[in-house]
């Protein structure tokens, strides 16, 4: 056989990488290497090891970085992201590959985490991740808060403190929790998952205090993104700073820039809850009274239309009308009869005026012979006869003595 030795010894294939292994071992260049590149095909294992490939325009290199290193790490690397690798080119004996084993992974410029967060958030907000219509409304009055952050950090410190003050009726919840490094994102979506399985609280609140970018790099994780909008119970998204935004801050249902912010957004003042109740109070009360003199005037304008539509009110009405008619009745009899009284009156003086008692008043007396006759002219009388005399006051009997006619005035002018 042509390019054969019968001679030479065969190599096993462990040999051969054990030998290829060793060649890599001594060159210098290859124990300690800085690779620029592009992550791809990145995966986080259960294990905690890191597995991906760095890329340029021609080639690839697979790596890997082990989960005591990547613990170390301030950020979660991500497909896409521009990195710098340091590390050693070795051989994985067993499978004859050469790898890039990562001791350590820097963003390659600022401009790499940049380009990944941009790269995620638009991934996330094109899934309607961002929505405002999915968000949830925050309890007004909460019992309970749940809080996942680190335990000695002054995040917890401030929460506490601000909640105490504001409003000491609610219950804080800790879940201690990473908030920095490669297990990071891990362990914040663990607290997440816990409050939501126990049902234990209202509303949560997530975060840290300020840092790098790289510090606050576990709050861009995918992961970490989705559980939050999974989450039933709403999220207040606290990571401590001011400007920039986290993935976790436009998926979460509010936002707060600080710890304390966020505290002071989960529970209500109980200072402007005294003063709006009294507030309350008093409106409630204001309305009340003129509700209350409203419906009064309304229930009286009733009862004086029901009482003029009443039997009571009619038979009132024809009394009154009765006794006006009456009135009237008795004015025009009492002037009737003050006229026929004045009439009676006035007849009364001239037939008094013309009585013969009149007459005898004045100092006259009326004759009567014995047959009781009114003896009007002396030339009816005779001596000795016997009359009645007629005075005002009473009677008495006369004896004529003497009788002397006078002549009347048509005998005197007859005379002349």
């Amino acid at each position: 056989m042509n390019g054969t030795n019968p001679n030479q010894m065969a190599l096993s294939v462990t040999d051969v990488n054990r030998y290829i292994k060793s060649l890599f071992g001594s060159d210098g260049l290859l124990s300690a290497v800085a690779v620029r590149g592009e992550i791809s095909n990145f995966k986080a294992h259960s294990s905690g090891h890191l597995y991906f490939t760095l890329k340029d325009g021609s080639s690839e290199l697979a790596a890997v970085m082990f989960r005591g290193d990547a613990m170390r790490m301030g950020f979660r690397p991500m497909d896409g992201m521009r990195v710098i690798a340091y590390g050693r080119v070795d051989v994985y004996e067993k499978s004859g590959r050469y790898q890039l084993y990562a001791g350590a992974i820097v963003a390659d410029g600022v401009g790499a985490l940049a380009a990944a967060y941009e790269k995620l958030k638009k991934k996330l907000e094109a899934e309607g991740l961002f929505a405002p219509e999915r968000k949830r409304p925050l309890p007004e009055f909460p019992t309970c808060v749940g809080v996942i952050t680190a335990p000695t950090g002054a995040a917890i410190r401030d929460i506490i403190n601000i909640t105490g003050r504001r409003y000491p009726q609610a219950k804080l919840i800790l879940y201690p929790s990473l908030v920095q490094g490669q297990d990071a994102p891990a362990s914040l979506c663990a607290g997440l998952a816990y409050f939501n399985a126990m049902k234990s609280c209202d509303v949560i609140i997530l975060g840290r205090g300020g840092g790098s970018v790289e510090d606050l790099w576990a709050f861009n994780d995918e992961t970490l993104a989705r559980t939050v909008a999974a989450s039933t119970i709403p999220v207040i998204s606290a990571v401590g700073h001011e400007t920039d935004f986290t993935l976790c801050d436009f998926v979460a249902d509010r936002r707060a820039p600080t710890p304390s912010a966020a505290a002071e957004i989960a529970v209500p003042d109980r200072r402007e809850l005294a003063q709006r109740l009294s507030e309350r109070y008093r409106s409630l009360t204001r309305r009340a009274e003129q509700t209350l003199t409203a419906r009064k005037s309304t229930l009286l304008l009733a009862e004086r239309a029901l009482e003029l539509r009443s039997p009571y009110a009619k038979l009132a009405h024809s009394r009154q009308h009765i006794e006006h008619q009456t009135e009237t009745m008795e004015r025009l009899m009492k002037g009737r009869m003050d006229k026929e009284n004045a009439r009676l009156s006035t007849a009364a003086e001239r037939l008094q005026a013309l009585s013969p008692l009149a007459v005898l008043g004045r100092g006259y007396s009326m004759v009567r012979d014995e047959a009781g006759q009114a003896v009007s002219s002396a030339t009816r009388l005779t001596v000795g006869q016997q009359v009645d005399l007629q005075f005002s006051d009473g009677q008495a009997t006369a004896e004529i003595r003497t009788v002397e006619a006078t002549k009347s005035k048509k005998e005197i002018t007859h005379g002349r």
